[in-house]
């Protein structure tokens, strides 16, 4: 993206635009990607669909007007631009439409650029990821590795405000699967930060966690239902984050009326021992930005503070609807998307406990290692987590039972009401997130060992 050519032609169609409208702004979204995968069986690369184009849009402090076009030509902008100032907007007034005058250009911080590394290098991390995990004992039957790399460009043009950034971000992720012949079992393991070329790595210290979990999982049992100690990783803590408290205070949710979490703003939703922050400005983290697709600047939002609800996550929309502090996380998938109100990093803060302190006073429960998936409700605020496996613990100490697969199911307020115990190894993971199964963008989840009473199946 020669953002500084779209830079001149934008400043005077946004200009222009905002002489007709009570508020108007552009935005340039240009998005790249590769994957290779590797396994005894198969190898692949593919390209991630190249997408690059415009948006612009109007807004009269009731309504929206939007026109995306994937010409970013002079000719091609402002006929966007004179469809925009036809769709009959009403004359505002608008309370956001004088922004603090904001300019800025940023890069994500790499070590190596994905697009200086020759494809054979990154064919090549895959296969020896492939290898290092075929090796690691004789009931490896197969070993599933992944490259991939992404990259977008974003460019803001609003009144007062010219913004430009891109983030790389590339990973590395192996999965194990064992058999001893008369059942299979798998595992998986995955890089965590965002970065170049150089973050596509495994810890020395992931590899025989890997087997050692995959192999036990050739025993595993299922869980007897019932409400159980259970100590969550920072990964399953993470899970808890984004489906109990991250959708349910996208506060696009409010305005509609289907979020529970409304009603308790300002009140008490978990123990003392309970922060909950969603942070774009994390650094390394996979959901990082420095402005989000409104213009708005990245800035640290606390969720929850000593259990207290104090704030939920904006976008334009429902920040003028609502009021309050405006956060960055008006997020598009693309150009071609609508803004959501949407996650970035979102991970529990960190305690004053140990996890060997959790598992030392833990009579008989579960810890849950290993995220699968997660559903939340946000207008009845029920939660479930599928978790691939979790250990029991008896008497304070791990034993070598196994179950798989583990829900986790419960009322949000009573889950993090329960939190008894909270850990100081704050980890976050890569994922991406759909909102109602689409418009998927990458957020990071994560937080420090957890100890909680949940209900298990």
């Amino acid at each position: 993206m020669d953002h500084e050519i779209l830079t001149s032609r934008l400043l005077e169609i946004v200009d222009d635009l905002n002489q007709k409208l009570p508020y108007a702004y552009a935005l340039v979204t240009s998005d790249c990607g590769l994957n290779v995968t590797f396994s005894p069986r198969q190898q692949a690369v593919s390209e991630d669909p190249p997408s690059r184009g415009a948006v612009l849009v109007a807004y009269d402090g009731q309504s929206f007007g939007e026109v995306a076009t994937a010409d970013l030509s002079p000719g091609g902008l402002w006929t966007a631009a004179r469809r925009l100032a036809s769709l009959g907007l009403g004359p505002g007034p608008v309370k956001v439409a004088h922004h603090l005058p904001l300019r800025g250009s940023y890069t994500n911080e790499v070590e190596i650029d994905p697009a200086t590394v020759p494809l054979e290098d990154k064919i090549d991390l895959a296969r020896q990821l492939c290898e290092q995990g075929r090796a690691l004992d004789q009931r490896v039957v197969d070993c599933q590795a992944l490259y991939a790399e992404s990259q977008r460009e974003t460019l803001y043009v609003g009144p007062g405000r010219v913004l430009y950034q891109r983030l790389h971000h590339a990973r590395a992720g192996v999965t194990l699967i064992v058999s001893n012949g008369r059942t299979t079992a798998y595992d998986y393991e995955f890089s965590q930060k965002r970065g170049g070329f150089e973050a596509a790595r495994l810890q020395d210290d992931q590899w025989p966690r890997l087997a050692a979990n995959a192999l036990a999982l050739l025993d595993a049992e299922k869980v007897p239902p019932g409400e159980y100690d259970v100590i969550a990783s920072p990964q399953v803590a993470g899970l808890i984050a984004h489906e109990a408290f991250g959708h349910g205070v996208e506060l696009d949710m409010f305005v509609k009326g289907r979020a529970k979490a409304a009603a308790y703003l300002g009140k008490r939703v978990g123990s003392e021992l309970v922060d909950l922050y969603d942070d774009p400005t994390y650094p390394g983290g996979p959901g990082s930005y420095f402005f989000d697709d409104e213009g708005q600047p990245a800035s640290r939002t606390t969720i929850l503070k000593a259990g207290m609800f104090l704030q939920g996550l904006s976008d334009l929309y429902s920040w003028d609807r609502l009021g309050g502090q405006r956060t960055a996380n008006g997020r598009r998938e693309s150009y071609a998307r609508k803004t959501y109100a949407r996650m970035s990093n979102t991970f529990f803060g960190p305690g004053p406990h140990s996890l060997e302190e959790m598992i030392a006073c833990t009579k008989h429960g579960v810890y849950l290692g290993r995220f699968q998936s997660g559903m939340e409700d946000p207008k009845g605020w029920g939660v479930q987590c599928i978790c691939l496996w979790g250990r029991e613990i008896l008497d304070g100490q791990l034993t070598g039972r196994y179950f798989s697969p583990v829900a986790l199911t419960g009322y949000v307020p009573d889950l993090l009401s329960s939190v008894s115990m909270v850990a100081g190894d704050l980890e976050l993971f890569p994922g991406g997130c759909g909102k109602g199964h689409k418009e998927t963008v990458m957020v990071g989840l994560g937080g420090p060992h957890l100890k909680l009473k949940a209900r298990l199946g």
